[in-house]
């Protein structure tokens, strides 16, 4: 799987943009936390890099480190911070919001 990274709170507007073309994850990953390791070995082991590239565009944020964007992440989509997170921002808007043992792949791919 083929991050791309999210260091700054630019990016942010990049993400609601090219959700209006391709629905974008955002992975909140914290580098301290067992289950948010492996949360984000379970997404990457199904990854199917052919497939779901085209489906969704995958953003990695370490939140320990970059804590400002996570911050800024809750208040730009109105969610409530947590750690692990994955967000699905689609049209400009968060349809998708899970953490911890939740964060479920077939979820996040087949989302509409």
């Amino acid at each position: 799987m083929e991050w791309n990274k999210l260091s700054e709170i630019e990016q942010l507007e990049e993400i609601n943009k090219a959700s209006f073309d391709t629905p974008v994850m955002i992975f909140k990953h914290s580098t301290r936390c067992s289950i948010s390791l492996s949360a984000l070995n379970r997404v990457e082991r199904n990854w199917n890099n052919e497939q779901d590239d085209i489906k969704v565009k995958p953003y990695y944020l370490d939140l320990i480190v970059y804590r400002n964007v996570s911050n800024e992440i809750a208040k730009k989509w109105n969610i409530e911070h947590q750690s692990p997170q994955v967000l699905i921002i689609k049209k400009g808007a968060c349809i998708y919001t899970e953490t911890h043992m939740g964060i479920n792949y077939e979820e996040i791919i087949n989302l509409k």
